[in-house]
């Protein structure tokens, strides 16, 4: 069985290092990401002045679902920490709305990615900012430390999701928000997709049924849990994500229609 974390941050090293080498010519996205080559997952997520404050390689390599920095309703003088931060962009954008009195903390395991992120940060000109090299199985802070998480469609890449809950638990101060987006599914999903390491790195075979997601949330100790849908993708939309993947996309057409779509997903940590 293949390692799914070797082959995650395998292929988000390349991807970060196609963000360095092609700069502001062209997009991170591959086939195997996030993201397809018509960006029907990661297209218009950050309006144009988000984008306008940030360097073109942050905005290269983002790789989300959506922008959870603008759904989080940061104030200033939290502290935040993105679980997934890759090219840093809502580490960027969360430290300008917390203000210098806040933090913003990006947590990757991605060599690759953390030293992209580093290098947008001196870009930006941003100094409350720290990225740190971890796992979000097992994230290197203490408990009781952070006032909101955010993520970007990150948590379906891994495979011990109840371990990742857990921790983003441990490490909220009481009161604290989860506000992540992230790819769901609604209703049953054909099982060879389920077992596609391709298709996992692509951000659909890893993915929680809506209900699941909500019920592991509990389990963990949240509460006033509730998750909004932003984009149904139908099945057109995930071809180019599953066509270069060399999957017969005609014949799962009527399996995949509506059954993936990116969520908003809030909690809180009583």
């Amino acid at each position: 069985m293949l390692d799914i974390k070797k082959v995650v941050q395998e292929k988000y090293g390349i991807a970060a290092a196609g963000v360095v080498e092609r700069g502001a010519k062209g997009s991170c996205c591959d086939d195997f990401s996030c993201c397809s080559t018509n960006d029907a997952v990661t297209g218009d997520l950050y309006d144009v002045f988000e984008k306008e404050s940030l360097p073109d390689t942050a905005v290269l390599a983002s790789l989300g679902c959506g922008n959870p920095t603008a759904l989080a309703e940061l104030k200033s003088g939290e502290t935040v920490l993105d679980l997934g931060s890759g090219g840093g962009i809502d580490v960027l954008l969360s430290a300008k709305r917390v203000g210098p009195s806040g933090k913003a903390y990006g947590l990757d395991m991605t060599d690759e990615m953390l030293n992209l992120a580093r290098e947008n940060q001196k870009k930006a000109g941003v100094a409350n900012v720290e990225f740190l090299k971890g796992e979000i199985e097992s994230i290197p802070l203490p408990d009781n430390f952070v006032d909101v998480i955010i993520s970007n469609c990150v948590i379906n890449l891994s495979g011990e999701k109840d371990r990742v809950l857990s921790e983003a638990f441990r490490v909220l101060k009481p009161g604290g928000r989860f506000a992540v987006a992230d790819i769901v599914t609604r209703g049953d999903v054909p099982e060879e997709i389920r077992k596609s390491v391709l298709l996992w790195i692509g951000c659909l075979a890893g993915a929680l049924e809506e209900s699941e997601y909500k019920e592991k949330l509990a389990v963990a100790g949240f509460i006033n849990i509730y998750m909004e849908t932003t984009r149904v993708y139908c099945a057109g939309d995930l071809l180019s994500v599953m066509e270069n993947k060399g999957w017969n996309c005609e014949a799962l057409r009527a399996e995949i229609e509506g059954k993936f779509i990116s969520a908003f997903i809030r909690a809180v940590k009583p």
